[in-house]
């Protein structure tokens, strides 16, 4: 026991934080925990949640996770933090909260950013400028709708964060950003790895913004010791360091390996990501294509689809069904449930990108309008979504040899059946689903570490793939996912 080097990782989602503790030396997770989070939902798209919540949750989950690993919080060396992107937090000089946080999947912005996007010309003036095209779930649209909406209060901004550097702010004191979540805020430039200042010059051009920012940091620094009154009320080691944490996609990549080419983490949460480490900045084409940066040093080149298993759910809830019985109705269809197709875009949708797009099913006749079809149909249509922005980043010369499954969703032996039938590739989990809290815990003794080159060594030692859950595609199941996939993209044509 005496060699154990002992680790605090943090994920705080949409949904709740989770926490881990992980043993670097021996590459084990000792301990779990998490404490749930509720949404503010309001007309017009607006998603927003309160900042409390997220302090209470981290306290509540890093208890429970001590106390399932059996650890002494004493003993923990170092923490990292990783959540929920493109979230606004807004801090007045007294370091109070200003208002509740606009998250990633707002879009009561929609309006400031078609404005801010026609201000850096068009789509293809975004990507030059900036590396990519800002959205209405990214940051810098909600700064440009604090303004308009709430004008007293903006006056008061002393500093902008994001998520998760409002809780590395709670832990430290210090006001940091680092690159992978500085990528999603869209006044970011992904190429020269800097604050796009003029960008918010032009939505505010006294400066305070500019003077709001946070300093940026390298994945690899720590942003400071954590504050000792906080280490006391976590019951954890008040010289444990605060390493710069990151986005949870950043995260997920370091807890699933994915640190070099060669390996895609496909994410089946409440909304479904791809993406794949990249050594340079090849900024595709294609607007949905977002080229982040990564938390390890490199580019994560990512596509994100707005419905996943929010989809799914609405199904189950509707057909009265548990997981169970759900996975077990889609088995029992047939690849393209019969002609039932359902273009899943319950929240609108940003890959492809149609934001304003409702969800249809099409293709029903009296024969195939039947539970076990409805139910194939959603997950094929969510998955249809997947596999258009994995050809988005494949067109842009990405290459994998198998796709690493993390989320909800992957823990279905038949979803893993039919994600690698429609990719035609591989795909395979990890042991720890928790990817995000995973990937926060390993950057965090990287951080400790001191050694910039120390990661690939931790992730070879902490990440391990689970060999159940390795699953092929099916060359007959390969043709007949295509032709339904082909239907599907007809439809999309369509809207």
């Amino acid at each position: 026991m005496a060699n154990q080097q002992l680790f605090l990782g943090i994920d705080c989602g949409t949904q709740g934080t989770k926490a881990l503790i992980l043993d670097a030396s021996s590459g084990q997770v000792l301990g779990h925990g998490s404490a749930a989070h509720t949404m503010i939902s309001g007309p017009d798209g607006r998603r927003e949640q309160d900042t409390a919540q997220w302090l209470d949750a981290f306290t509540q989950a890093t208890h429970q996770a001590l106390a399932s690993a059996g650890v002494d919080g004493q003993a923990i060396l170092g923490l990292s933090v990783s959540g929920q992107q493109h979230g606004l937090v807004l801090l007045d000089d007294q370091g109070q909260v200003l208002r509740p946080a606009k998250l990633w999947c707002d879009t009561e912005s929609t309006p400031q950013n078609d404005r801010l996007l026609a201000h850096l010309g068009g789509e293809s003036g975004s990507l030059e400028r900036l590396g990519v095209v800002i959205a209405p779930g990214y940051t810098v649209s909600k700064l440009l709708w604090t303004r308009e909406h709430h004008p007293q209060l903006f006056n008061r901004i002393a500093s902008i964060l994001l998520p998760h550097d409002f809780l590395n702010h709670w832990l430290t004191g210090r006001h940091c950003s680092e690159y992978g979540d500085a990528s999603g805020t869209g006044y970011f430039n992904v190429r020269t790895r800097q604050w796009d200042v003029p960008l918010l010059q032009h939505i505010d051009p006294s400066g305070r913004l500019q003077s709001a920012l946070p300093q940026l940091i390298e994945a690899h620094q720590p942003v400071g010791r954590i504050l000792p009154a906080v280490a006391a009320h976590l019951g954890i080691n008040p010289d444990a360091v605060v390493a710069s944490g990151g986005g949870d996609n950043m995260m997920g990549a370091i807890g699933t390996g994915n640190i070099q080419p060669g390996v895609i983490t496909m994410s089946l949460g409440s909304s479904g990501t791809v993406y794949a480490y990249a050594a340079e900045p090849a900024v595709s084409a294609q607007p949905s294509v977002a080229t982040f940066c990564s938390s390890s040093g490199g580019w994560l080149p990512l596509i994100c689809t707005m419905n996943l298993t929010n989809a799914t759910g609405v199904m189950r809830e509707l057909l009265e069904l548990d997981i169970e019985a759900f996975n077990a109705l889609v088995a029992t269809a047939p690849i393209g449930a019969e002609g039932v197709c359902m273009l899943p875009f319950l929240n609108g949708e940003r890959v492809p990108a149609l934001p304003h797009a409702t969800g249809s099913l099409l293709g029903l006749t009296t024969t195939n309008l039947t539970r076990p079809n409805l139910c194939r149909a959603v997950v094929e249509g969510t998955t249809f979504g997947l596999r258009y922005g994995l050809d988005l980043l494949r067109a842009n010369g990405l290459e994998a040899q198998s796709i690493r499954l993390i989320g909800g969703g992957s823990k279905s032996p038949i979803w893993r059946q039919i994600v690698a039938d429609i990719m035609d590739t591989t795909v395979i989990c990890t042991e720890q689903s928790e990817a995000a809290a995973l990937g926060a815990a390993i950057q965090a003794a990287w951080c400790h570490s001191g050694s910039p080159d120390s990661l690939a060594d931790l992730c070879e030692r902490c990440v391990k793939l689970d060999p159940t859950s390795e699953t092929r595609p099916v060359a007959e199941h390969v043709a007949a996912s295509q032709k339904a996939y082909e239907y599907y993209q007809q439809h999309v044509a369509t809207l």
